[in-house]
């Protein structure tokens, strides 16, 4: 009786030991860093890494150790005054070709490295850093989506030989038709296009209305907020910022967190800009419908260009900034939708010019009446345009103009400064946003606060974990120290969880872990008080302990579940703060259970199992 098979044991010492080995990193602590990444996103190697090193050298500063990590040059430095000074000769030397950031990282050693072990992360409160809450312009999204309606259904009734005028007013697509006959088969056209839209007739009786139901407006908001949570998860790992959180608060708000980071402005232009581009062939006759005048960077730039876009931002899907003879250029590569039809267009628009508009949205604050208000701005400017000419081969379109390469899925663009090609190919190669975003608040927290929140946490964990040590020595004995070393044990398993998910530890988090600390121990006193229980009504002390951890299953299980499906509705529906808490408790009560029912049985089974007892310590 209270024998665990030698298979069992062993498992929980295995389980032990990898709990350790995952939780190892976390003693180490972090030091001040600078981490190097390739503008264009290509990974950095070995000889790349020397050169860094070479240069911050050259600055008479000795980095305490160097090393490349997802494709990225970690220079570590023993103070801050290093840091910053090598920081600032590195963005000097290349500013075009890598981005640098000032942040902290892991003081591993390289064996521990190699394992591809890493601490467990910490938020913001904790390891200070820059916050920015975004606003996500909701309206520019439905209105981009009845632009894109607009321009389709025009396309399928001109290719249906309809007579029709398309206008777009206030989130309405109106279609005025010749004659009530091309009715019908208008809307069956677009019907086809997207069954979901709302269709109606008009008053006139030759006339449709189109407008986006209430499930498709939620839809596309939604559909906003998460095409810009990836747009901006990418921008912000190509700037090589460690361990960034890019998460959605609210309805119609994201908040990027970037832990160790104490410069904000090198990060506030790629967070909220817009850039895009869209292609668009030139009206030379003036007079097509549909067609306007954008302006140029310079007055001899500007171009009536046709309503109908050829690719825009949404189909590039990788784009690298360079020189091309001599001038700053854009390496572009279109998804297949927008390199066919970037070909068709080309093989049907020879010796024709065709345009590159730079499209920018941003809020400026005015005043008027007295009182600052908030308005957007949309910018559109041709930034050049370039005279289709080429030779097709293999049915591909060979360009010799301005814009120059496989005239198909992969050209380049020149007519933009160095700073803005690179700028552009970083926003066009992390994806472009599906809505504006406007930054309404932002905090810079110092890593000195941080580290006090810090060692505030931990001390409230120590003194609580201290006086729980106490208490069940005094008042259970051998069994209390038992549970003592389950309870550290728990905190083990706890600390290795979050660093192999690499969850956030934050504020909250740690009073989580303090939550659970009582939850673990009080599993316990339900045990050992059905064993004291058992004891009393004159079981023998072998089946005082089998009874005593039998019985109290219950009780145990239905107060964890009860309370883990609190944490798991307060991580379901919670932000921020709140999720950190509920993850903690969440990995609390998964530990504590194990260490409860488990490991000190197997502890109990190993001391007092397999042997006459006259009495048991408890």
């Amino acid at each position: 009786m209270n024998n665990y098979p030698w298979w069992l044991n062993t498992l929980v010492l295995v389980i032990l030991m990898a709990a350790c080995l995952l939780a190892l990193p976390n003693i180490y602590g972090s030091v001040e860093a600078v981490q190097i990444a390739d503008a264009d996103g290509t990974a950095y190697g070995a000889a790349k890494r020397e050169e860094f090193v070479r240069v911050v050298e050259s600055a008479g500063i000795t980095p305490e150790a160097s090393y490349l990590h997802d494709g990225r040059v970690v220079i570590r430095f023993e103070s801050t005054a290093d840091q910053e000074t090598a920081g600032e000769r590195l963005r000097s030397q290349y500013s075009r070709q890598a981005n640098v950031a000032t942040t902290l990282t892991p003081k591993l050693p390289k064996w521990v490295r190699d394992l591809g072990l890493s601490p467990m992360s910490l938020g913001l409160d904790l390891r200070g850093g820059v916050y920015v809450l975004l606003e996500v312009d909701m309206n520019t999204a439905i209105e981009s989506r009845m632009a894109l309606y607009e321009q389709d259904f025009d396309e399928r009734l001109r290719e249906a030989k309809i007579r029709h005028r398309v206008d777009l007013t206030d989130r309405v697509v109106t279609i005025r038709l010749t004659g009530a006959a091309d009715v019908q088969a208008a809307r069956a056209i677009i019907e086809r296009a997207d069954p979901d839209v709302l269709v109606l007739d008009g008053e006139d009786g030759q006339s449709l209305t189109v407008r986006m139901t209430e499930t498709q407006i939620k839809d596309r908001q939604d559909f906003a907020i998460e095409q810009n949570l990836t747009t901006l998860r990418n921008r912000v790992n190509q700037l090589g910022v460690a361990e960034p959180l890019v998460q959605r608060q609210g309805v119609d708000r994201i908040v990027v967190q970037l832990p160790g980071v104490q410069d904000p402005n090198q990060l506030n232009k790629i967070l909220t800009a817009t850039a895009t581009l869209e292609f668009r062939l030139v009206d030379q006759s003036g007079d097509e419908p549909g067609s306007r005048r954008y302006p140029g960077r310079g007055a001899e730039d500007a171009q009536v260009l046709k309503r109908q876009v050829i690719a825009s931002g949404d189909q590039i899907i990788d784009a690298k900034s360079g020189f091309s003879e001599g001038q700053p250029a854009v390496f572009i590569t279109l998804d297949s939708a927008g390199g066919e039809r970037m070909l068709q267009t080309t093989m049907e628009n020879l010796n024709k010019p065709m345009s590159s508009v730079f499209i920018e949205t941003r809020r400026e604050t005015v005043m008027r009446n007295g009182v600052e208000e908030q308005r957007t701005v949309k910018i559109e400017e041709v930034i050049n345009t370039a005279t289709i000419r080429g030779v097709f081969k293999n049915e591909e379109v060979i360009n010799t103009a301005t814009i120059r390469g496989v005239f198909k899925n992969s050209f380049q663009i020149t007519g933009l400064t160095p700073i803005e090609a690179r700028d552009l190919a970083l926003l066009l190669r992390a994806g472009a946003l599906a809505a504006p975003v406007y930054k309404i608040d932002e905090r810079t927290i110092g890593p000195s606060l941080g580290q006090d929140n810090i060692d505030r946490g931990f001390n409230a964990i120590k003194i609580g974990f201290l006086a729980v040590i106490i208490f069940m020595a005094i008042y259970y004995k051998a069994f209390g120290l038992i549970a003592n070393v389950a309870l550290f044990s728990n905190l083990i398993f706890i600390v290795a969880m979050l660093s192999f998910l690499q969850a956030s530890l934050t504020l909250p988090g740690i009073a989580g872990i303090v939550l659970t600390v009582g939850m673990a121990v009080d599993a316990n006193v339900l045990i050992f008080e059905r064993i004291r229980e058992e004891i009393t009504a004159g079981a023998s002390p072998q089946n005082a302990i089998h009874s005593g951890y039998e019985k109290a299953l219950s009780s145990i299980t239905d107060a964890n579940i009860t309370t883990l499906i609190a944490a798991i509705v307060l991580f379901g529906v919670g932000t921020g703060p709140i999720k950190g808490f509920a993850i903690t408790l969440m990995l609390g009560i998964i530990t504590s259970m194990f260490t409860a029912i488990v490991g000190t049985r197997a502890i109990v089974n190993l001391v007092f199992g397999g042997r006459k007892l006259a009495s048991i310590p408890v």
